[in-house]
């Protein structure tokens, strides 16, 4: 899971895509990078770290041109390399910087052929490089000195027939323009504006959520379709195609549940909303499992169960409290890369306030539960600050499986849910009572109220283990295993590049 960003604008864009990141760093603090282009050479600057932290002066005076893309990371596969950071370049043809947010299923086969048969080097272990690589050698199989909208889309066409798995993607064409496309089941989000500037020149831009189009001030047109491809040429003209022989449109669920800003808007459907809705969908299974409750406050683990939280109190009637101050700079616990590191930070991340827990009989409500890790520490702090009792409720359902199109959730042995009934989580985390959000109703939650439910489907596979692109198999989960398991993060950790600060200015 990462945050992409392209724009297409009438004036210098290094300072909008600065500020287009920092509106998307909630989608990855591992890394940050932008790359503009200016008289047909690209610009670049990429390095570990927070937005804030990776761009200073000098970097930003660097980043010429009208024309740019950008990224903000987390690793999916343990590595924090700054190698792998985005946007991600080669330089045939025409040169194409790209920058991706998902998972290829098949990266691994794709790389080898990508030697064998396209005659091209990979430089690092990223799924992104790979798929850079099959777009450029598909344009360059085009054989056009001079490429328009449609072979750019033949291009993508192939893309869509070699990639499996997630993907929306961004990236610019130097002296041609930029694109956005998303996989055939527009897994990952990819949302496109306009806005017209002080001389009727329209610009574009693309998002992995519309707020950064509102901090823009960029007006939605819509999300980019499940199998389609939007082109900017250089002369800002717009090209649309629907480039994927069969497309299914299944957005991951889980973006709703945890990832989005909860001021987005993605595929139609309120994030806020949804996850009100979620904690009005919970209190009803409450009251169904547990009518005559004892419950005397409920207290939101900050911060995106808090909407769920406030509805699920005011369907209860029940008083709705802070209980917990959130450090805002601690990052999140379930992509950290060790468990012993996890336990520190949530004693780092949240602090209670006892008044609030002293004497009472007390409902805690989370987005979720991964590990139970920090569902377990959280328990004991309200336990150490005076509840009597401590309830818990997830306003999802139980993780069992886990995922393979972007977000790094651990391996099946490493959720809590993976082999256990509630009762065992129940105890596991050491909470009095604990409930779960039903699938079918965490699916009417997210489904846009204009639309009947069950008319649109869901990437729902971390509670269903039903993967919906890609050929996802026991093999294919064991290679991951071994790839995500907090040995093979330290591991990786342990192996990260010295030169942090890597920087290329101009290529």
């Amino acid at each position: 899971m990462c945050g992409i960003i392209a724009i297409f604008g009438s004036g210098p864009v290094n300072q909008e895509l600065y500020d287009a990141l920092t509106v998307l760093q909630h989608r990855g603090q591992d890394a940050a990078g932008i790359a503009t282009q200016d008289d047909g050479k690209f610009y670049l600057r990429k390095s570990n770290g927070l937005v804030r932290d990776v761009f200073h002066t000098r970097h930003m005076r660097s980043l010429k041109g009208h024309i740019g893309i950008g990224h903000v990371r987390y690793p999916t596969a343990g590595s924090s390399s700054c190698t792998e950071s985005q946007p991600l370049y080669v330089n045939s043809p025409y040169g194409i910087a790209l920058a991706h947010n998902g998972n290829l299923t098949n990266h691994a086969a794709l790389a080898e052929e990508i030697y064998q048969s396209d005659l091209r080097h990979l430089n690092t272990s990223s799924d992104s490089e790979v798929l850079l690589n099959v777009f450029a050698h598909e344009l360059q199989q085009q054989h056009k000195l001079e490429p328009g909208a449609e072979d750019i889309f033949n291009a993508v066409e192939e893309v869509y027939t070699r990639c499996e798995g997630a993907y929306a993607v961004v990236a610019m064409i130097s002296d041609h323009g930029i694109l956005g496309f998303r996989d055939p089941h527009g897994i990952r989000p990819l949302i496109f504006g306009r806005r017209t500037d002080e001389n009727g020149k329209e610009e574009y831009m693309f998002a992995s959520e519309s707020v950064a189009l509102d901090a823009l001030g960029f007006e939605t047109v819509r999300d980019v379709a499940p199998g389609e491809a939007i082109f900017i040429d250089e002369n800002g003209e717009f090209h649309s195609k629907i480039c994927a022989a069969k497309n299914m449109h299944t957005p991951c669920i889980f973006e709703y549940v945890y990832f989005a800003r909860p001021d987005s808007v993605i595929d139609g459907s309120s994030v806020y909303k949804t996850r009100v809705r979620m904690g009005e969908y919970l209190a009803q299974k409450i009251l169904n499992e547990f009518p005559d409750h004892d419950i005397d406050v409920v207290i939101p683990i900050p911060e995106s169960s808090r909407p769920s939280a406030m509805e699920l109190a005011h369907h209860l009637n029940v008083k709705f409290r802070e209980g917990f101050v959130k450090n805002r700079y601690i990052g999140r616990t379930f992509i950290m890369p060790g468990q012993d590191e996890r336990k520190k930070s949530v004693k780092q991340k949240l602090n209670p306030i006892p008044l609030e827990f002293q004497d009472k009989i007390v409902l805690l409500v989370d987005d979720s539960i991964v590990r139970g890790t920090t569902s377990r520490q959280i328990i004991e702090m309200a336990r150490d600050a005076g509840a009597k009792k401590v309830y818990f409720a997830s306003a999802a359902p139980e993780i069992r499986f886990p995922n393979v199109y972007g977000i790094d959730m651990p391996v099946k042995s490493e959720l809590i849910a993976h082999d256990k009934d509630v009762k065992a989580i129940q105890k596991d985390i050491g909470a009095d009572w604990l409930i779960y959000q039903n699938l079918e109703d965490l699916i009417k939650a997210v489904t846009p109220t204009d639309e009947e439910t069950g008319s649109r489907d869901f990437e729902c596979s971390v509670f269903d283990g039903n993967y919906v692109a890609g050929k996802v198999d026991e093999a294919y989960l064991l290679m991951i295993e071994k790839a995500r398991n907090d040995n093979a993060k330290a591991k990786a950790n342990l192996e990260l590049v010295e030169d942090h600060d890597q920087m290329v200015d101009t290529l």
